[in-house]
């Protein structure tokens, strides 16, 4: 049975679906909009959402953690932290957004854009 396993598969091993969320995270927070198919944008959104919520709170051990969280990625960590996060510190959630965009023409995929509001 499938209790509390509410996470999408994308016909992906998990070592693979964990480095595509990843993937997606970091290049949100490099460019801050992204567009992706729609069910990975909603795969990404709580991802994401949680990491700002840790980065609000800015202490080494949370620094830590995300550091860890999203490949020992340095320098995507310093911008979530010093200019990603100050922007959502007096917001409790809802840091991005989801826009669809309507089908991909090579193989009618759903598209959507993932961007920090």
């Amino acid at each position: 049975m499938r209790h509390g396993n509410n996470k999408r598969k994308f016909g992906r091993v998990r070592k693979v679906r964990d480095a595509l969320i990843n993937s997606l995270a970091l290049n949100l927070i490099v460019r801050e909009k992204i567009k992706t198919t729609l069910p990975k944008a909603k795969e990404l959104r709580p991802f994401v959402e949680k990491l700002v919520t840790r980065a609000k709170k800015g202490d080494l051990a949370t620094r830590r953690l995300i550091i860890a969280k999203l490949s020992n990625r340095s320098k995507e960590v310093k911008k979530l932290f010093e200019i990603i996060a100050p922007k959502y510190k007096d917001k409790n959630g809802g840091y991005t957004r989801v826009l669809k965009l309507g089908v991909r023409k090579a193989d009618g995929a759903p598209m959507a854009i993932v961007e920090f509001v």
